[in-house]
């Protein structure tokens, strides 16, 4: 398996860090207490001015303040502090305030038939790359991004498989080079106009529904499952827009990450409870910083 590094080449070592931080900082909020940044650093095997130095560099704070967005309680605090209407950020325009929103405007959904279909017909290039959250599967067909799966929880294969799994008739291609300038566009590497990165979301018409919801959430926000429903006109179908959340194949971008059950809980992911936790935290840093 070759991974293509997505520059800065450490964002990969970064979130093994950060996993591991997680671990740590569970374990201690499970016995009720608050690891020192010394205590902290010295379980990580690191200096405290390293990992400061670290933590700070990738989040833009402190590593005692980061902690607090690791922490198990840190998704309730998001509901009651940084809770997203999505009919008021529809008519304010406010998804288009987050950086990832304003480099992914153009998106294009198949049509339910092409769907039915399976992929049948469908060219989809493949490249693994290294992102801030450990190995990136991205995936795409010519008019842009259609899949993006993290493997650092569930493994490589099974993130390959998950995705070609969605589009099994279709006929899949290894091309890192031709995906490469919307990566670094995804993750944030490169700024350039000419590279804009496109969406292609290949669902069924619900789906879609739910997943164009999903990008009205502003970057470090978050709403709730009933929200969603809410705002797509389906009040009702809690349950079945927490399975349309799940089968978003596009992660980050499409922010299903930024869905929480209304009692504060964070729900599943995907790709691992580790993984949303992380992306949340990522977030708000970078929003508070």
């Amino acid at each position: 398996m070759n991974i293509q590094a997505v520059e800065p080449a450490e964002d990969g070592y970064h979130y093994q860090v950060m996993r591991r931080a997680i671990e740590l900082i569970d374990a201690a909020d499970r016995d009720g207490a608050q690891l020192t940044l010394e205590a902290l650093a010295r379980q990580m095997d690191m200096s405290p001015a390293h990992f400061q130095r670290l933590f700070s560099a990738w989040v833009g704070v402190s590593p005692k303040r980061y902690q607090q967005y690791l922490a198990l309680g840190h998704a309730r605090t998001l509901l009651r502090d940084r809770f997203t209407t999505l009919e008021t950020a529809h008519s304010l325009g406010l998804s288009g305030t987050g950086r990832l929103h304003d480099l992914f405007l153009r998106w294009e959904a198949m049509s339910p038939g092409e769907f039915a279909r399976k992929g049948e017909g469908l060219t989809i290039f493949w490249g693994w790359f290294e992102s801030p959250f450990g190995p990136a599967l991205v995936m795409g067909t010519e008019k842009g991004i259609c899949g993006l799966g993290f493997a650092a929880e569930n493994g490589a294969e099974e993130a390959m498989s998950d995705l070609v799994g969605r589009w099994p008739h279709a006929t899949f291609v290894e091309d890192a080079t031709m995906l490469r300038p919307w990566v670094l566009e995804a993750f944030g590497a490169e700024r350039t106009e000419l590279s804009r990165a496109p969406l292609f979301l290949i669902g069924a018409p619900f789906q879609i529904k739910v997943w164009e919801a999903l990008l009205q959430i502003p970057s470090g926000q978050v709403t709730t499952y009933s929200e969603i429903a809410n705002s797509i006109g389906s009040p009702r179908a809690v349950r079945a827009v927490g399975t349309a959340v799940g089968r978003n194949p596009v992660s980050w971008l499409i922010p299903c990450h930024r869905a929480l059950r209304k009692s504060g809980g964070l729900g599943g992911y995907h790709w691992g409870l580790p993984v949303k936790r992380a992306l949340l935290a990522y977030e708000t840093a970078r929003a508070e910083a």
